[in-house]
């Protein structure tokens, strides 16, 4: 890409929603129109970022973190991963892309943690000088159909993971609301169909980006 910033795209969604897989195809339809693009996910994405993924999806005790902890932990994560990784890139001009960012805080800790949106913002303020991305793909599916996804894996689950569904309805809801609230940032995408279909989606989502 030429010399300027870079361009930031954050997926969001629940679990199941076809994140990783979405990050895939789309960086290597921007790789085949000559873009520089660096994939990356949260948490984790740096050294030290990938260091407190393992304590946040795998705590040292049964009791696990409680949300202000949780949100605290993931909001250090991100500092490390915009100040090493994240804004060096975007400053070369390139690409990123990244599997969650900070809506997944706001929907999960700060929605169905109870914690609420302020509380995530001051944190993203303080850690992460407020970064947003320049489009928010939020992946929605039915929960039924997320569901089959997670258990098609055959993949133990993580801490967040195998929370209730009740705690990840609040999440979907969570979601919603955001998108809701913020059209200009977020492009709700409809996850279901093939993975190509879901891709297609994204793509006209952002077309007033690409070159």
């Amino acid at each position: 890409m030429s010399a300027g910033r870079g361009r930031f795209i954050a997926f969001e969604g629940g679990e199941g929603a076809g994140k990783s897989t979405q990050v895939g195809l789309l960086a290597e339809a921007l790789r085949a129109m000559g873009l520089a693009v660096v994939t990356t996910r949260e948490p984790g994405g740096t050294p030290g970022a990938e260091a407190i993924r393992n304590l946040l999806l795998a705590p040292p005790s049964q009791a696990g973190w409680t949300p202000q902890t949780e949100a605290l932990l993931f909001a250090a994560a991100r500092a490390d991963h915009v100040a090493h990784l994240i804004r060096p890139a975007l400053a070369r001009g390139e690409w990123v892309i990244c599997d969650r960012f900070v809506d997944s805080s706001r929907a999960y800790q700060g929605g169905a943690g109870g914690l609420g949106d302020g509380a995530i913002l001051a944190l993203h303020a303080f850690g992460s000088d407020g970064l947003r991305p320049d489009r928010v793909i939020l992946l929605e599916a039915g929960e039924g159909a997320l569901a089959e996804r997670l258990a098609a894996r055959g993949a133990e689950l993580d801490a967040i993971e195998g929370r209730s569904a009740e705690y990840h309805r609040a999440v979907a809801a969570a979601f919603r609301a955001l998108a809701e609230d913020d059209p200009q940032s977020f492009a709700r995408i409809e996850a279901t169909g093939t993975p190509k279909e879901v891709h297609a989606r994204i793509l006209t989502a952002l077309a007033d980006l690409l070159p």
